[in-house]
Formats: structure tokens, sequence, C-alpha cells
């Protein structure tokens, strides 16, 4: 949403295997075609600068690139962020306090996390996980500091798992365990810094939702999809090290 609370949609034209991006002006539609090849535009992500210009991060499935297009008042300007191997698979997108872009995506080649950050000059790209196979979904947030937050499933082990930078380091921790849990994440932060996941649960075929926050012991709501808030399960939270998770 704009400013004026108006729509805006990135999205892929499976027919013509284009990136488009929609607009609403209050009467209708505005839609204009940001990148076209035999097949651009898959795992788009959308973010709104300080002007309310878009920009949009996605995988050009034609040259296996992630790419990055901003529109600058009159056309779409495209770079590509990372070309090392088959990469930019589920991409998320965030722009930080001065409107410099972040993005988590996924390294087909080698099955990892990557994150790329822009420095003003040129793209900071490193691998946030490696340990196992990465695969359906990454979600970004940033913090009241700009550091990085990942939620992400690991397909290896069928676990969601939540990655945290500190300023020195990632910090890695399984969120939930309890079957094959964590794909299509979607993560926010609370007005603390506390990570919000909402996530798929494909054992039970259910919506779950894990909160973190920062007392040793504490009761965590976790709603299961399709039966409302009567079929919601109370479970409580240990530390885990002052970090997030969930157990019975």
């Amino acid at each position: 949403m704009d400013g004026s609370g108006r729509p805006r949609i990135s999205y892929y034209d499976w027919t013509h295997g284009d990136l488009k991006y929609a607009a609403y002006d209050g009467s209708s539609w505005q839609i204009q075609t940001v990148d076209s090849g035999s097949s651009v535009g898959w795992y788009t992500s959308l973010a709104l600068d300080g002007s309310g210009r878009p920009r949009i991060s996605y995988h050009d499935r034609a040259s296996w690139d992630l790419k990055y297009a901003t529109y600058d008042g009159s056309s779409w300007q495209i770079e590509t962020v990372d070309s090392t191997g088959d990469v930019g698979g589920w991409t998320s997108l965030a722009l930080d306090g001065s409107g410099r872009p972040r993005i988590s995506y996924l390294d087909y080649t080698n099955d990892d996390l990557k994150y790329a950050a822009h420095d003003g000059s040129s793209w900071q790209i490193e691998t946030v996980d490696s340990a196992g196979d990465i695969a359906l979904g990454t979600s970004l947030a940033l913090d009241g500091s700009g550091r990085p937050h990942v939620s992400y499933f690991d397909f290896t082990v069928e676990d969601l798992k939540y990655a945290a930078y500190d300023g020195s380091s990632w910090q890695i921790e399984t969120v939930d365990s309890a079957g094959k849990v964590g794909s299509m994440s979607s993560l926010v932060l609370d007005g603390s810094g506390h990570p919000q996941i909402a996530y798929f649960d494909r054992t039970n075929e259910d919506l779950k939702f894990a909160v973190g926050v920062p007392e040793p012991s504490t009761l965590v709501l976790l709603c299961i999809g399709g039966v409302g808030l009567l079929g919601c399960a109370w479970r409580k939270r240990r530390r885990n090290g002052g970090r997030m998770g969930v157990d019975s």
C-alpha cells in the first residue's frame, strides 16, 4: 500500500513470461511490464521507497539470476544482484531506513539461504545458512537498527528455522520441528522487535503461528488453520538461550 492506502502488486505473467507491476490510481488499475523475457519475474517481492516508488526483487529463470528493479519516475532500471549459479528463488525484499535494499533468497545450486545488501555503491552478498537444503520460502524483516531477521524452511530436516544478524554474525535456531513444518513462512517484528511467524504445517495441513518473546517461560498461542480460535492450543515456550522456540 502507498501512503494513501492504494494497492500496488508485483507479479509474474505466465502467458508472456514477464514481470509485471499493477498500481491502483483511485479509479482504475495501471499495469506495466517491468522486465520481459522467456521466463522473467518468478518469486517477486515488492517494497515502496519513501517517495512511494516501487522496488522489486525477483528471479530470472532464463539466466538463473537474482535481479532487482527500481522505478525512477519515468522508467524501470534493472540490475543483476547475484549471478553465481542458479540463484534468486523465493526472494523477500526490505528497505532500510536510508532506502537501501536488502534481499533474502535461495541459492538453488547449493541449496543455501543467502542475503544481499546494497551499501550505497555495490551489493554485498553472504551465505546465511548452508547446513541443510533450504527450500520453499524466505521472509525478511529489518529491526529498528536495520539488522536483518529471516524465517525459512530447512527441507533436509523439514523444520521452521529463524536467523538473526547480531551485528557480527548470524544466529540460527530451530523454531518448530514437530513434523513437516515451516514452509511458506511470513515474518514480522513487533514494536519491541520480537519475531512473529506464520507458517504451514504440512503434516497436519494446518496454519501455525509462532511468537518469540524474551521471558524465560511464556505461554504462546498457536492457532491451527481451519478451526478458529476454539481450536487453538496453548504451549509453553522455554528460553532456549534467550531466543525463539516452542515446545510442548
